[in-house]
């Protein structure tokens, strides 16, 4: 702001230096024309040329050197006249002041005396109109340096403003260079000067106006950028407790968060023991032991109440499925009492009783034929055997081997990830059921090996003398999940088997 002021005045001075120096040559234009009367000749003309020197020099201190030579002689002049003039001054072309003058000789002084009356007149008016001039001069510098110190004083109450401004009030728009285009000496120029001044004493206004009351910088322009700093230092000083609080807040809220999530555990935690002891009083036994000794149930023929076990499937190259089987059906039909399917065959493992048929065994969609009968209302203990190598798979009864087979996807390994589903036949992968092949009654001990299961072995689990757990899938709560209504209740079976 400062180095736009001093250009201002700069140019300024330079533009008035200029027009005044433009005006003072206009008088020497002009005088030879009046000094040259009609009835007058050549003669007589360079006579009162050159008895005229001082208004000359007076006035060539006004223009450059370009004009001091005097007036040019008329067409058809002597050559010389008869008082030669004296060298002319030197003068420099930007500052009209003479760099060397020469004082008028006698002889110039008695021809100036001797002059006829009318050229005494001429010099007397261009005397006056020099004085005029340099008045004139005068009164512009004087002016330029008024309006200095206005810029100035304008300058230093802007720079004050914005010192003590909050930042949101201070213009930080771009500000435009109004000296970088145009001649120093146009009125455009001059026009935009004074759109300045006017812009800038505009603004200081408006800077004034949006200021508090409490803080008149035009008043005291000194202190006044200590309030602002206090009123800064106070604000840092609440945000700072702000963000304290804010930050014991989540602080709170955090711990809160874990509270209420121990608290939700807890309460689920208790929800499921109390539905436990709901169970076993329901079913009127206390002996409940996992992971074992329970049961499922489903009461009704459906396509919605299943059992589904937790657990992926291996891939498998040969197995053992060993289960006790009570079926409620009343001879039409035992249905499914489990299912096995992966992804792209439904049927990949499946044990199925429809209608009036025999009970069959499909591995991938490949069927045999057992002779198994469970229509008699009471529980019974079966296992299936099955190899890879040549397909051959065994059926057993209650201990007893009731049948066995070759060729039953032979060389065809089971395949893993898939779903097992208790109690219904899957037609695509965990659903699509269908009622008439769901399965009535009660299972329990459904084991599962990754190998054939030797006869001894399997009669040992059938007579409950020599139990045994599945290796790849055991029977434990945990891993079968009862659902649409199908439940697990507290079972032993061999001592339910002789209560029976």
């Amino acid at each position: 702001m400062k180095f736009l002021a001093v250009l201002l005045a700069a140019g300024m001075l330079a533009f008035l230096g200029a027009v005044i120096c433009i005006i003072a040559s206009v008088p020497l234009a002009a005088s030879p024309a009046r000094a040259l009367p009609g009835g007058t000749d050549n003669a007589s003309a360079a006579a009162g040329a050159a008895a005229s020197p001082g208004p000359q020099r007076s006035l060539s201190a006004l223009h450059g050197a370009g004009g001091s030579a005097g007036p040019s002689a008329l067409p058809g002049a002597p050559a010389a006249s008869a008082h030669p003039l004296p060298p002319g001054p030197l003068f420099s072309r930007f500052l009209c002041t003479p760099l060397a003058a020469a004082c008028p000789s006698g002889t110039e002084q008695g021809d100036a005396a001797g002059a006829a009356p009318g050229e005494r007149e001429e010099l007397l008016l261009l005397q006056s109109t020099a004085e005029q001039l340099r008045q004139t001069a005068l009164q512009q510098e004087a002016r330029i340096r008024a309006d200095q110190d206005t810029i100035r004083e304008l300058t230093g109450k802007l720079g004050r403003c914005e010192s003590g401004l909050p930042r949101g009030l201070q213009d930080t728009g771009p500000r435009r260079d109004t000296m970088a285009d145009g001649a120093w000496d146009s009125p455009a120029l001059i026009l935009e000067l004074e759109d300045a001044v006017r812009a800038l004493r505009d603004r200081i206004d408006r800077i004034e106006q949006e200021l508090p009351a409490h803080v008149n910088l035009s008043a005291v322009p000194a202190p006044a950028p200590v309030v602002p700093t206090a009123l800064h230092s106070k604000m840092d000083e609440l945000e700072g407790q702000l963000l304290a609080k804010v930050l014991a807040l989540e602080k709170e809220r955090v711990a809160l968060s874990h509270s209420s999530h121990r608290q939700r555990q807890e309460v689920e935690k208790e929800l499921g023991a109390l539905q436990d002891r709901v169970a076993e009083l329901e079913h009127g036994s206390s002996a409940y032991s996992p992971p074992d000794a329970f049961k499922l149930s489903i009461p009704i023929r459906n396509n919605y109440m299943y059992g589904r076990v937790r657990k992926a499937l291996p891939e498998l190259y040969a197995f053992t499925a060993c289960a006790w089987l009570r079926s409620r059906s009343g001879g039409s039909g035992q249905g499914t009492p489990f299912s096995y399917s992966v992804p792209g065959q439904a049927n990949e493992i499946v044990l199925l009783e429809a209608g009036q048929e025999p009970m069959e065994l499909l591995i991938n969609d490949k069927v045999a034929q057992l002779p198994l009968s469970l229509k008699d209302n009471i529980w019974h203990h079966i296992c299936i055997t099955w190899t890879t190598r040549d397909g051959l798979w065994s059926a057993y009864q209650d201990g007893e081997l009731r049948g066995s087979g070759e060729n039953l996807a032979a060389w065809h390994p089971i395949k893993p990830h898939g779903i097992l589903i208790l109690g219904q036949e899957q037609d695509t992968l965990g659903g699509r059921f269908d009622a008439t092949q769901a399965f009535v009654g009660d299972i329990t001990q459904f084991n599962l090996w990754d190998h054939a299961l030797t006869p001894a072995q399997v009669l040992g689990i059938a007579n409950c003398t020599g139990p045994l757990l599945g290796n790849v899938l055991p029977w434990e709560d945990k891993l079968v999940e009862a659902f649409g209504g199908a439940t697990k209740s507290s079972f032993d079976v061999c001592k339910g088997r002789a209560k029976a």
